[in-house]
């Protein structure tokens, strides 16, 4: 795949800042939740609030074995084209989703789900810090660089945020590079950037498949529409 000029490399001097600013604006929504605060619903079809806070701890928590699992050469994938195999798959999602709320329902306390999730990701950044960049490790049947693990890292981090504050007034929002690296994700994955005035939190939706596509963004797009979504 070609690489989009300007694109993911402008942030791979700063992957771990990107990484910690994602993780840590997505904290400061959970940190203050209560019982009541984890049941509304997400943007994610199916899971309350809780559900994807446990979905959050698993991503954090594979990161950890990622870090700690160096991979023999060559990479065989970057931060964008690690998203290039996914395609829609609605048994499998439904799957994912009861894999979720069935994990997050073990939780009789919610204080306990939220206190792991916080130390998790507090350790999961403070390891990315301590690794090499160019070590190569192993995530998902792939070979990657630990720069572009945690660039991938950032940008599932400021999606879910963005999903998990649809019900919840008045929490903060991603950090202002996180939403930025996931567009250079997406534009990445399109190939050129995106040719319509989008802010990087409706590109991030639209490009997921969580906000439709109008009928002047279809003309726009062309026959790039009928590739979305590029990521869940």
């Amino acid at each position: 795949m070609t690489e989009v000029p300007g694109s993911h490399s402008r942030h791979r001097s700063r992957p771990v800042q990107v990484l910690r600013d994602s993780y840590e604006a997505l904290a400061s929504v959970v940190a203050p939740l209560g019982d009541e605060e984890s049941w509304p619903p997400t943007a994610c079809t199916g899971w309350a609030v809780r559900d994807l806070i446990f979905h959050c701890l698993s991503d954090a928590q594979r990161a950890l074995v990622a870090l700690h699992t160096p991979a023999p050469g060559p990479a065989d994938r970057d931060a964008v084209t690690c998203w290039q195999d996914w395609r829609p798959d609605p048994v499998g999602a439904a799957n994912g989703r009861r894999w979720s709320r069935v994990g997050a329902s073990m939780f009789l306390d919610f204080r306990q789900l939220r206190a792991l999730y916080l130390e998790t990701t507090t350790a999961t950044v403070t390891a990315a810090a301590a690794t090499d960049p160019d070590l190569l490790v192993s995530t998902q049947g792939h070979v990657l660089t630990a720069a572009d693990l945690m660039t991938t890292l950032a940008v599932e981090a400021s999606i879910d945020h963005l999903d998990l504050v649809r019900e919840l007034p008045g929490a903060p929002g991603p950090s202002a590079n996180g939403p930025a690296v996931v567009r250079t994700t997406l534009d990445g994955l399109l190939g050129r950037p995106v040719p319509l005035d989008w802010t990087d939190e409706h590109y991030a939706r639209a490009a997921t498949g969580r906000t439709p596509l109008t009928g002047t963004e279809r003309r726009s797009l062309g026959a790039d529409a009928e590739r979305l979504p590029f990521l869940s």
